[in-house]
Parts: structure tokens; sequence; C-alpha cells
């Protein structure tokens, strides 16, 4: 049960968005995060930890349906660490825990259930707001993907959630028939199904992690600001290393700056302004996340395009190029062609970690922006290669 700033750290791209509300479960997307297979899979049960391994897990506690391992509240720094390395994208794809039934202070049967994803950094969010308090907790198994993608792809979905009920035995272990879902999770989960099948009812809790503690001390009420997803200026550059770590491991980009550090040594193949490219990549991956709400326009590619264009006027005048003579023409059309595309294109892969955005929107905007951008930039090099013969 994470706030939306938390949970769209693990999405990398257009296609990975929940289901549009309109959408049902049944023709939601089947791939729509992160893409590839994933080593973060789990097969080991809960039930099966201690803290050897795990070293936030403070003790395990018998229950009617097994052993169930307690972990800590309070994170430790091998906890923060693993935060820092995934907001950089070291590990990313594999910080997950194992799936399974967790127990927060001092369980007992009356407990509150919440339920969440087995990704790490929501996990560690979701336990560290309840200091203090008694707590069951449900982890799914979503393949280490946050709450808000998995119930897109089907992960956190009404399968899974019947399925983990069932296998930790938890009917057995709460005297109570409640269990509280994240609101984000909404799209992956019917409700009805979850009740019919296991009898437990579902309560949506509050888009924010920090939320849960007020929402069980009103009674499982939400108000609506706890309802409201909001993605304010914290929230969206917290995610900047991720973007630009992305770019900075491409092949492409990386073959990009190996040319302007040989350039740099005196072997010139290309025209190339690294600054100015290394700054078009910037002002893709953090400029455009920070500017999000106050670009006047709403598609991102076009978003993107209008902080590159701003970007090459200022090389343009930095460089003191001149439109009078057939170089300074060349050199402007090359960074006005090249530089809107590039931050178009870094603009669009924000989608997947934005709360402006819906899949079917980000599908139809694909359609025109990605010719545009691959006819702009292809221009833009033959504009880079004729400086060559002028």
């Amino acid at each position: 049960m994470l706030p939306a700033r938390e949970e769209v750290v693990s999405c990398c791209g257009p296609e990975a968005k929940p289901p549009d509300a309109g959408e049902s479960r049944k023709d939601a997307p089947k791939t729509v995060c992160c893409g590839g297979s994933r080593v973060c899979e789990s097969t080991t049960e809960a039930s099966s930890l201690d803290g050897t391994s795990f070293p936030w897990i403070e003790r395990t506690i018998e229950t009617p349906a097994g052993n169930v391992p307690v972990v800590r509240t309070r994170l430790l720094p091998s906890d923060r660490h693993g935060t820092w390395r995934v907001r950089w994208n070291f590990g990313r794809m594999s910080y997950a825990v194992p799936p399974g039934l967790y127990g927060l202070g001092s369980p007992d049967p009356p407990s509150p259930v919440l339920v969440t994803a087995n990704f790490k950094l929501t996990f560690d969010r979701v336990r560290r707001q309840l200091v203090g308090r008694s707590a069951w907790l449900l982890v799914l198994d979503t393949k280490g993907i946050n709450v808000w993608c998995a119930a897109g792809e089907g992960t956190f979905g009404t399968d899974e959630l019947i399925g983990r009920i069932e296998s930790t035995g938890l009917a057995r272990v709460v005297s109570h028939r409640t269990i509280i879902l994240p609101q984000l999770g909404a799209p992956g989960v019917a409700s009805h199904l979850v009740t019919k099948a296991t009898k437990f009812h579902v309560v949506f809790g509050p888009v924010r992690a920090e939320d849960i503690p007020a929402f069980l001390d009103a009674g499982l009420r939400a108000t609506t600001e706890m309802r409201r997803v909001t993605f304010p200026l914290k929230d969206r550059l917290v995610l900047t290393p991720v973007e630009f770590m992305q770019v900075a491991g491409n092949p492409v980009f990386l073959a990009i700056f190996g040319l302007w550090a040989l350039q740099i040594l005196g072997l010139k193949f290309i025209p190339l302004d690294g600054p100015a490219f290394l700054g078009a990549v910037l002002i893709g991956t953090v400029g455009l996340p920070a500017l999000l709400p106050w670009i006047p326009v709403r598609p991102f590619a076009l978003k993107g395009w209008i902080l590159g264009m701003a970007w090459a006027i200022a090389v343009c005048a930095f460089r003191g190029v001149s439109l009078a003579t057939p170089a300074g023409r060349l050199a402007a059309a090359s960074y006005g062609l090249i530089y809107p595309a590039l931050t178009a294109f870094l603009a669009m892969g924000f989608t997947g970690s934005s709360t402006f955005t819906s899949l079917s929107g980000v599908v139809k905007e694909m359609k025109y922006a990605i010719p545009a951008m691959i006819l702009s930039g292809a221009l833009g090099l033959a504009a880079l290669a004729a400086r060559y013969f002028v």
C-alpha cells in the first residue's frame, strides 16, 4: 500500500501503465510493466524465512497456520542502501521479498490485515509507517513489481490474492474476515470474486502509505484527501535518477558519449557538441519531470519537444551560431531537429512513471510522435553530416 510517488519507481516506459478505468480485467494488457523476464520471481515462501538471511525479520511467531516471520518497522541501514541502489537503477529488476504472510509488532487474531506487493521498496514503505502498531501483512507475488504496475499486469490480481489467502491459511490466523488493499491495486482485483471464494471482505485503503495509521484509526474510513493521487515536485524528482541511468546505460547513448570522448582526444569523426547533447539528455530526464505541470500542452512528446527546442535556441545563442552563413544555418538546423526529437523521446519514457497519463492515451500519442521523432532526428543528422562539405 504505497503512494503513487513511491510505487511508480519500477515502471519504465509508456507501456508501463495500469488499465484505464473503463477497461475490464479481462481486456487489460498482459505485459505492461518493465518488459523482459524477471529474475526476482520468488519460489520461497515467507513462512520459511528467518533473520539470519533477512535482517529485516526480527523473530518468528507460531500461529494455527504455522510460523509467521515478524518484520521490523524501522528500516536498517541495509534497507536504506537498497532503496538508494534501486533509485539509481542498480538491481531494480530483482528487488523483491518472498511472498506470504508477515507480522508487524505483536499481531494477534483481531489485528488488521494489509495486502501489498513483494517489490521491496513497496514493502519497506508500508512497514515503516506502522511503527508501534500490530498488524498482519499479506504480500502477494507480483514478481517484484510495485502495486500500481502489477495491478495493470495482473500479478496484483484476483487469482493471486485468492491463492495467497488460501496458501497462508489466513482464515485460521485471524478472527475477522476483512482485508485491506491499496487503492492503486483496485484495477487488478475483483473484490466480489475474492469475497465469494474466501469469505474475506475487501476494503480499499488510502493511496499513500503514510495515511494508513489515520485510516486504521478512523475505522477503515478514508477521507477525500486519502483517495486523491498527487504527483508533486518532490515525488517527480525522486524518479529522475532512474530515468537518467536508463539513458546512460543505453548502447546508443554510450556510443555517442564515446565519440565525444574521442573528439576531446582529437579524433573528430563528426562535429558533435557533447556538452549540448548531455544538456538535452538532462532536460529530457530531469527538466521534464521537474516542469511537468507547467508546460502548457498535454502530450508528453510535445512537452519534451518544447523543452528541446528551447534548449536548441539557447545553444545556438550561446555558441554564437549565425544564420547568415551556410555553416551556421546547418548548425542551427541540426540543433533544432536533433535536440527536440531527443527530449521528446525521453519525455515519453516518463509516461510510465506519471499519474498524468493513461495507457490508451499513450498508445495514441505514440502513433504520431514516434514517426515524427525519427524523421526529425534523421533530418538533423543529415544537416550535421552536411556541415563537413561547407
